[in-house]
């Protein structure tokens, strides 16, 4: 018998046991297999996704349970049904059925009756470990879902995270895609740290970040000082388009392997009145548990200078940024806001940063790194070709010198030669600053 058809005959006994003991038909409270629950931890998908929290055996069962339709899509159907053979309703069980799922969706109910029967003071136990403050929401593993005003808390289905699911049914994790729904793109680079050319300065206050990312869990947990400073690290990336901003940000996220998302905050605030929040709350959601780096690009869109509130639309556009405010100050990861200019941006947000980073536009000196750094082996530069006068003459930006290097080549390569002269790099130059705007 394979590994997933042994969870679902365990927690289909587990059940069994409480429906035995429910009936009359066994007596004594019923007992479930604590040394199996423990060995799962022994096995590669949960030991990847629960090794860093010691979740008790109640607590792997309840994941079990919101696993199980997951694994089955008839498993508490059929179970109702042979509980059940002539039909009947059992609002003891909990369960609802879902809108695409065309079987039952185990309930915080569910959890509550399986561990703890009609026992009024267990039910209230295991309603504590669903409950915001356990350590199943707390780390992300599994929220009992909202359910309307008046109705009871624990009538909203189990909801596993999508991640967990598929860590542990498939396992292994697929990046959200950028879609309606998710609006950021995951960032990645074949670059390396030597290929970011940057001054001193700002060298200095990336190498922050990076203590941050590497000491930060050391100085919470183990130095004490949770209870004193807010989680996270919040940053301010300012310098005009192609500087280094988002290669930056990018590398962090590499150098510590962690998953860098870009968000266009341009294109995630809507016209429409709520949606704006909306769209914030599914990324923040999404990212609370995963340590990733936030990216939110165009910043300006919503921390520009703010309103007086003249209209309501002004009002909801202030609530907009009270709303990513706060998601970003309660967020325990890495927040970085990029904008091009730092005074589009209201004073009384940029004392929310940790860090306030320039980018400036590169140096002579730094741009013949760039052009070093940006040319092919496989091309040969022509003798009169002196990077040293193009780099001092043209004030290209790293994007810019990239974007030339790229024209050049292709412009090489569709001449079947790998020799270039002075004036390709110079038609191309002056095109890549025509697009710029920039004169010649």
């Amino acid at each position: 018998m394979g590994f997933h058809q042994q969870l679902l005959e365990y927690t289909s006994l587990v059940i069994d046991h409480r429906l035995r003991h429910f009936t009359g038909a066994s007596e004594g409270e019923p007992l479930f297999d604590r040394t199996y629950l423990r060995a799962l931890l022994q096995e590669d998908g949960f030991g990847r996704v629960f090794k860093k929290v010691a979740l008790n055996d109640e607590e792997l069962l309840i994941v079990l349970l919101a696993l199980a339709p997951h694994l089955n899509p008839g498993f508490y159907s059929n179970i109702i049904l042979n509980f059940l053979p002539d039909g009947g309703d059992f609002p003891e069980f909990g369960g609802v059925k879902g809108t695409n799922h065309r079987g039952i969706l185990p309930t915080g109910e569910t959890a509550l009756f399986v561990l703890a029967g009609e026992n009024v003071e267990q039910r209230l136990k295991v309603q504590d470990l669903l409950s915001y403050s356990g350590r199943l929401q707390q780390n992300g593993f599994l929220q009992v879902e909202t359910v309307k005003t008046g109705e009871p808390t624990m009538s909203g289905r189990l909801l596993l995270d999508e991640e967990v699911v598929e860590q542990l049914t498939l396992g292994k994790v697929t990046p959200p895609r950028f879609s309606g729904e998710f609006a950021a793109e995951l960032l990645t680079t074949e670059q390396e740290w030597p290929d970011l050319i940057l001054n001193h300065h700002t060298r200095s206050q990336i190498e922050d970040i990076l203590t941050w990312l590497q000491h930060n869990d050391t100085l919470l947990n183990t130095w004490g000082m949770r209870k004193k400073i807010k989680p996270g690290y919040r940053t301010l990336f300012y310098g005009p388009p192609g500087t280094g901003k988002t290669l930056t940000a990018t590398l962090l996220g590499k150098h510590t392997h962690l998953d860098v998302y870009r968000i266009d905050l341009s294109q995630l605030v809507s016209k429409y009145i709520g949606e704006t929040e909306k769209n914030l709350a599914r990324i923040f959601d999404k990212a609370q548990h995963k340590k990733w780096i936030l990216f939110f690009d165009e910043a300006d869109a919503l921390f520009g200078k703010r309103t007086n509130q003249r209209d309501a639309q002004d009002r909801y556009a202030n609530q907009e940024v009270a709303y990513l405010l706060q998601r970003i100050e309660g967020y325990p990861g890495v927040v970085v806001l990029a904008s091009n200019m730092k005074s589009n941006i209201d004073e009384a947000f940029l004392r929310r940063f940790h860090s306030i980073i320039h980018f400036p536009k590169p140096t002579a000196a730094e741009r013949l790194l760039l052009w070093q750094n940006a040319l092919p082996k496989q091309l040969k530069v022509g003798k009169q070709v002196a990077l040293e006068s193009l780099a001092q003459k043209y004030e290209l930006t790293g994007s810019g010198i990239i974007n030339v290097v790229q024209r050049v080549c292709l412009e090489a390569l569709a001449q079947k030669t790998t020799s270039v002269p002075v004036e390709s790099f110079v038609t191309q130059i002056k095109k890549e600053m025509e697009k710029e705007g920039k004169m010649v």
